[in-house]
């Protein structure tokens, strides 16, 4: 079974989907998510809008819009390939307020060539805000890309530092 709802927030409504037990995607403002994109992403599952059960992820989320969530607590899962798993934890890692590089994450995973792939595995990540990939930036300090776009980057980027010493 999958569940899917929508909540508002300071920069839109972000679709929220999970099955039983974990969080799988969450949807982006300029994304769409419906019963009919749904059924083509898990073509074997029931797909059904309810809000009961996303309490966990809805105040989680509240907290980090209303600048008190530094870091998220949800059991998620996602099915992409490895490097990109290996790619997005480590995009995980990067503190709250805080920016890296591509170049560094590849780094990270002893594969100074693989920015490229890093940025791939950012835009493939299905779970924005969750795993921070707002927080990866190009090697000159350029925002390079968002799957919410580049202003939405600059909003959440700029959002952070703000908080950052609030409790």
């Amino acid at each position: 079974m999958i569940y899917y709802t929508q909540i508002k927030t300071q920069i839109g409504n972000l679709g929220l989907v999970r099955d039983d037990d974990s969080l799988l995607r969450i949807y982006l403002p300029n994304e769409n998510i419906s019963e009919q994109i749904l059924q083509k992403i898990y073509p074997n599952e029931n797909i059904h809008e309810n809000k009961s059960g996303f309490e966990n992820v809805i105040n989680q989320l509240t907290e980090y819009f209303d600048g008190k969530r530094k870091h998220f607590t949800i059991k998620t899962k996602i099915k992409i390939s490895q490097f990109y798993k290996k790619s997005l934890a480590e995009v995980a890692k990067v503190p709250y307020g805080e920016t890296t590089s591509y170049s560094q994450i590849a780094k990270k995973l002893n594969n100074p060539k693989a920015a490229r792939a890093v940025g791939s595995a950012n835009a493939r990540n299905p779970l924005p805000i969750i795993i921070p990939c707002h927080r990866i930036v190009a090697n000159n300090g350029q925002l390079g890309g968002y799957g919410g776009g580049i202003k939405m980057k600059k909003y959440l980027l700029k959002f952070e530092k703000e908080n950052l010493n609030t409790h």
